[in-house]
């Protein structure tokens, strides 16, 4: 039976353009069993099956090509951007990592979250944007590498990649899990620009991460 994918791009820039895909499939409609299969033959960097629950609420799973997910940034932002779209705006939306805090402001949708709850990455500081530019995927062939140079350090910008072997992702448009663990690291509220001009997000208070973005909805397709 033909299964209905929703699409939208996730962290845009302002004028819509740029963002990474993400595949949004009702839970029902792919057997738990099925679903690694599914979101591999999809090929969408990562793919959710979303279960609306009471008013306010939803819950989801995560997957890569490769592999599921207990948490990752572009697939929660874009998913509960989508889901007010639909007349079901959530508070919160529960993954296998735990229960995230949603809140909206305006055009940006933006998800609570903890470093911990993301994959571990490799980060690659280098001193300038040729440099990552200049990086090549061919270069990692296992784990998850993230290559970034300050733009403007003093207004927390900077331009990054990332490569993801181990995910099945030769090379991701924009992660927000990478820049949720970055933020971590650094211990301050970043601008990202990622991929091709991707726009990323993220505050920081204590142990507690915001990340936000621009979503924009794409043609659905049928897997």
């Amino acid at each position: 039976m033909a299964v209905e994918v929703s699409v939208v791009r996730v962290f845009t820039d302002v004028d819509g353009a740029f963002g990474n895909p993400l595949g949004i499939v009702a839970a029902e409609d792919v057997n738990e069993a099925d679903r690694q299969q599914f979101a591999a033959e999809l090929g969408f960097s990562e793919t959710v099956f979303v279960e609306r629950t009471e008013p306010g609420t939803a819950s989801a799973t995560i997957y890569t090509p490769a592999m599921e997910l207990p948490f990752a940034g572009h697939p929660t932002v874009g998913l509960s951007w989508w889901l007010r779209e639909q007349g079901h705006p959530v508070r919160t939306l529960t993954v296998p990592a735990a229960d995230l805090s949603i809140r909206y402001d305006g055009e940006d949708t933006w998800v609570r979250a903890r470093a911990e709850w993301a994959p571990q990455f490799t980060f690659h500081q280098v001193h300038d944007t040729a440099e990552v530019a200049a990086a090549e995927a061919s270069a990692y062939d296992s784990g998850h590498h993230y290559v970034w140079a300050w733009t403007d350090e003093e207004h927390e910008a900077l331009r990054s990649r990332m490569f993801a072997p181990m995910m099945g992702i030769a090379e991701d448009e924009a992660t927000g899990a990478a820049a949720v663990r970055l933020t971590g690291k650094l211990g301050r509220g970043l601008h990202i620009t990622q991929g091709a001009g991707s726009r990323l997000a993220t505050t920081i208070d204590g142990g507690w991460i915001e990340l936000g973005g621009r979503t924009v909805s794409d043609a659905s397709v049928t897997g």
